[in-house]
């Protein structure tokens, strides 16, 4: 049995299981903020770590610049 592309059909299957609405400009998006100028797009999970720092109780922990002494050696042990 040969199947013939029907292009309606596959058109007609698409526009069903793949219904989109147009919700206006995106400001969260999977806990990321977008932020729009005239010229750029800013992509920001501000929020979202001070939401995760809030959970964890660490909102007033001071910030360090590396987690680690560079030259620390690390040992298989």
């Amino acid at each position: 049995m040969i199947i013939e592309d029907d292009t309606e059909g596959i058109d007609s299957l698409k526009k069903y299981f793949f219904q989109t609405k147009n919700l206006g400009s995106v400001k969260y998006f999977l806990d990321i903020e977008v932020a729009r100028s005239k010229k750029s797009i800013l992509l920001s999970q501000s929020k979202y770590v001070l939401y995760l720092l809030s959970e964890a109780e660490m909102l007033g922990c001071r910030s360090i610049d590396y987690p680690i002494d560079m030259n620390t050696k690390l040992l298989p042990d």
